[in-house]
Protein backbone atom coordinates (compact mmCIF):
# COMPACT_ATOMS: atom_id res chain seq x y z
CA UNK A 1 0.00 0.00 0.00
CA UNK A 2 2.86 2.12 0.91
CA UNK A 3 4.52 1.43 -2.38
CA UNK A 4 1.28 2.12 -4.17
CA UNK A 5 1.24 5.62 -3.01
CA UNK A 6 5.03 6.03 -3.81
CA UNK A 7 4.18 5.80 -7.25
CA UNK A 8 1.18 7.44 -7.43
CA UNK A 9 2.96 10.47 -5.76
CA UNK A 10 5.58 9.64 -8.34
CA UNK A 11 3.48 10.44 -11.63
CA UNK A 12 1.47 13.06 -9.93
CA UNK A 13 4.41 14.93 -9.46
CA UNK A 14 5.73 13.94 -12.83
CA UNK A 15 2.61 15.38 -14.27
CA UNK A 16 2.65 18.60 -12.86
CA UNK A 17 6.61 19.05 -13.47
CA UNK A 18 5.48 18.76 -17.11
CA UNK A 19 2.98 21.32 -17.10
CA UNK A 20 4.67 24.04 -15.44
CA UNK A 21 7.77 23.05 -17.55
CA UNK A 22 5.53 23.51 -21.00
CA UNK A 23 2.27 25.86 -20.36
CA UNK A 24 0.65 25.45 -23.58
CA UNK A 25 1.56 28.41 -25.87
CA UNK A 26 -0.45 31.60 -25.99
CA UNK A 27 -3.37 32.06 -28.74
CA UNK A 28 -2.50 34.84 -30.88
CA UNK A 29 -4.09 34.13 -33.92
CA UNK A 30 -6.11 37.56 -35.24
CA UNK A 31 -9.35 36.63 -37.01
CA UNK A 32 -8.91 40.57 -38.72
CA UNK A 33 -6.75 40.25 -41.85
CA UNK A 34 -5.55 43.47 -41.28
CA UNK A 35 -4.36 43.13 -37.98
CA UNK A 36 -2.45 40.34 -39.18
CA UNK A 37 -0.95 41.75 -42.19
CA UNK A 38 0.07 44.85 -39.57
CA UNK A 39 2.00 42.12 -37.72
CA UNK A 40 3.28 40.67 -40.89
CA UNK A 41 4.89 44.03 -42.17
CA UNK A 42 6.47 44.37 -38.54
CA UNK A 43 9.19 41.80 -40.03
CA UNK A 44 9.75 43.62 -43.64
CA UNK A 45 12.26 46.42 -44.51
CA UNK A 46 10.43 49.49 -44.00
CA UNK A 47 9.87 50.43 -47.42
CA UNK A 48 8.03 47.09 -47.98
CA UNK A 49 6.19 47.58 -45.28
CA UNK A 50 4.98 50.71 -46.71
CA UNK A 51 4.49 49.16 -49.89
CA UNK A 52 2.28 46.36 -48.52
CA UNK A 53 0.32 48.59 -45.85
CA UNK A 54 -0.60 50.88 -48.72
CA UNK A 55 -1.71 47.86 -50.89
CA UNK A 56 -3.83 46.61 -48.25
CA UNK A 57 -5.51 49.94 -48.25
CA UNK A 58 -6.12 50.71 -51.53
CA UNK A 59 -7.56 47.39 -51.73
CA UNK A 60 -9.74 47.90 -47.90
CA UNK A 61 -13.42 47.94 -49.64
CA UNK A 62 -12.96 44.97 -51.35
CA UNK A 63 -11.16 42.55 -48.94
CA UNK A 64 -13.56 43.98 -45.82
CA UNK A 65 -16.45 43.20 -47.83
CA UNK A 66 -15.08 39.30 -48.83
CA UNK A 67 -14.35 39.30 -45.21
CA UNK A 68 -17.51 40.07 -43.67
CA UNK A 69 -19.60 37.90 -46.38
CA UNK A 70 -16.94 34.88 -45.22
CA UNK A 71 -17.75 35.65 -41.87
CA UNK A 72 -21.43 35.80 -42.18
CA UNK A 73 -21.60 32.59 -44.31
CA UNK A 74 -19.73 30.76 -41.38
CA UNK A 75 -22.19 32.40 -38.99
CA UNK A 76 -24.66 30.52 -41.49
CA UNK A 77 -23.09 27.21 -41.03
CA UNK A 78 -23.59 27.93 -37.25
CA UNK A 79 -26.88 28.53 -37.41
CA UNK A 80 -27.48 25.60 -39.67
CA UNK A 81 -26.35 23.41 -37.14
CA UNK A 82 -27.96 25.03 -33.98
CA UNK A 83 -31.38 24.15 -36.15
CA UNK A 84 -34.04 21.81 -35.24
CA UNK A 85 -34.75 19.77 -36.53
CA UNK A 86 -31.67 19.67 -38.87
CA UNK A 87 -31.51 20.08 -42.47
CA UNK A 88 -28.70 18.29 -44.07
CA UNK A 89 -29.52 20.13 -47.57
CA UNK A 90 -29.81 23.70 -45.62
CA UNK A 91 -26.61 22.66 -44.55
CA UNK A 92 -24.82 21.90 -47.44
CA UNK A 93 -25.93 24.70 -49.07
CA UNK A 94 -24.56 27.28 -46.33
CA UNK A 95 -21.24 25.22 -46.67
CA UNK A 96 -21.16 25.66 -50.37
CA UNK A 97 -21.37 29.15 -49.58
CA UNK A 98 -18.77 29.42 -47.03
CA UNK A 99 -16.58 27.94 -49.74
CA UNK A 100 -17.24 30.44 -52.51
CA UNK A 101 -17.04 33.33 -49.94
CA UNK A 102 -13.47 32.10 -48.43
CA UNK A 103 -12.80 31.88 -52.15
CA UNK A 104 -13.72 35.87 -53.10
CA UNK A 105 -11.71 36.42 -49.56
CA UNK A 106 -8.88 34.95 -50.85
CA UNK A 107 -8.69 36.12 -54.25
CA UNK A 108 -9.24 40.02 -52.81
CA UNK A 109 -6.34 39.72 -50.04
CA UNK A 110 -3.58 37.39 -53.23
CA UNK A 111 -4.15 40.02 -55.22
CA UNK A 112 -3.27 42.98 -52.58
CA UNK A 113 -0.14 40.99 -51.90
CA UNK A 114 0.54 40.19 -55.24
CA UNK A 115 0.53 43.67 -56.22
CA UNK A 116 2.38 44.57 -53.23
CA UNK A 117 5.27 41.99 -53.95
CA UNK A 118 5.48 43.24 -57.49
CA UNK A 119 6.93 46.73 -56.16
CA UNK A 120 8.82 45.13 -53.09
CA UNK A 121 12.33 44.33 -53.03
CA UNK A 122 13.58 40.72 -52.80
CA UNK A 123 14.38 41.27 -49.14
CA UNK A 124 11.14 41.87 -48.61
CA UNK A 125 9.55 38.96 -50.76
CA UNK A 126 11.97 36.29 -49.04
CA UNK A 127 10.44 37.88 -45.56
CA UNK A 128 6.88 37.43 -46.95
CA UNK A 129 7.81 33.90 -48.34
CA UNK A 130 9.98 33.38 -44.83
CA UNK A 131 6.84 34.39 -42.59
CA UNK A 132 4.20 32.18 -40.44
CA UNK A 133 2.02 33.80 -37.92
CA UNK A 134 3.66 32.26 -34.68
CA UNK A 135 7.41 33.93 -36.28
CA UNK A 136 7.85 37.18 -37.34
CA UNK A 137 8.63 38.03 -40.69
CA UNK A 138 12.42 37.71 -42.20
CA UNK A 139 13.43 34.81 -39.70
CA UNK A 140 15.18 31.57 -41.13
CA UNK A 141 13.92 28.66 -39.74
CA UNK A 142 15.34 25.09 -40.29
CA UNK A 143 11.75 23.46 -41.84
CA UNK A 144 12.66 24.27 -45.45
Amino acid sequence: MLGSLALNLFFIGIAIAMVVRHPAPPRNWERDIFVRTERLAEGLPKADRDILLRQMQANRPAIEKTQREYRAAQESIRDNLRKEPFDITAMRSAMNDTRVARQAFDVAVQNAFASAAEQMSQNGRTALADWRHNRPAGRQTDDK
